[in-house]
């Protein structure tokens, strides 16, 4: 059961609680002739009912934090990162159901979005969206293409950033401009190029990759993702602890 699922569940009964206690049950206490005192689980509900509400209205329609747990978005993203998500980025959605109400956005090439893996919903993941629907997408020999065209790459020499992850020494550092918006990957010639010659992004869904190209368990091998398990774009970094608080990384904006 997701943490979202548990949080609608706790606050609909902490709800329905003070509201019954409100309508039926605080009345009866008023007129008891005994002095009636409060239930200890209304007690509770009064007092934990607006928190939980608060902490689902944010996470359902506003920011929900995330940690990086694996080393696939480096170098924008590293083991330990503590981001924050715009979850109305690409519309306002129910929670659990993830329907949406509200139309306020559609993914661009180029965003860091999180979403709900296709062979697991119940497990989160963190990807760059690559290709929208319509687009051809090819991946050969390390260099992307969309509809034909190849992602420029500019070599920025041999990656020496901070970290635990899947980064080897003489990985290499590219700035990869994809449109009009530019991003860091990661390159590991010591690995065999994942390639994959050519496929259709189907309407309403996405390609995704990783910025650690090599070391990335993304679109390439698992396939498209649905717009309905798009929870939104990871937009800054507020928090690093692994093995301790990285202070450079606090504050980052995700490029």
């Amino acid at each position: 059961m997701s943490f979202e699922l548990i949080l609608v569940i706790v606050t609909a009964i902490t709800g329905v609680i003070v509201y019954v206690d409100k309508a039926v049950w605080a009345p009866k206490r008023a007129r008891s002739v005994t002095g009636d005192k409060q239930p200890v689980v209304v007690e509770y509900a009064r007092s934990l009912f607006p928190v939980f509400l608060i902490v689902l209205v944010l996470r359902s329609f506003v920011i929900e934090p995330f940690r990086i747990p694996s080393g696939s978005m480096y170098p924008t993203l590293q083991i330990g990162d503590f981001i924050v998500v715009n979850k109305f980025a690409y519309g306002i959605k129910l929670p659990v159901t993830q329907t949406k109400l509200i139309d306020t956005g559609e993914p661009e090439r180029g965003d860091v979005a999180v979403f709900k893996y296709p062979k697991d919903p119940d497990v989160d993941y963190i990807k760059r969206i690559v290709g929208l629907p319509g687009d051809e997408i090819s991946y050969i020999e390390r260099t992307l293409f969309v509809n034909g065209r190849s992602a420029m790459q500019h070599s920025l020499g041999d990656y020496d950033g901070n970290g635990a992850g899947d980064v080897m020494d003489g990985t290499a550092l590219i700035l990869e401009t994809l449109g009009d918006r530019q991003h860091r990957i990661l390159l590991d010639h010591a690995k065999s190029s994942q390639d994959l010659v050519s496929v259709t992004v189907p309407d309403g869904h996405y390609f995704v990759m990783g910025d650690n190209r090599d070391h990335s368990n993304d679109s390439r091998f698992w396939g498209f993702v649905p717009e309905k398990n798009l929870k939104g774009e990871a937009f800054g970094i507020w928090m690093n602890w692994d093995d301790g608080i990285d202070f450079n990384r606090i504050g980052k904006g995700i490029d």
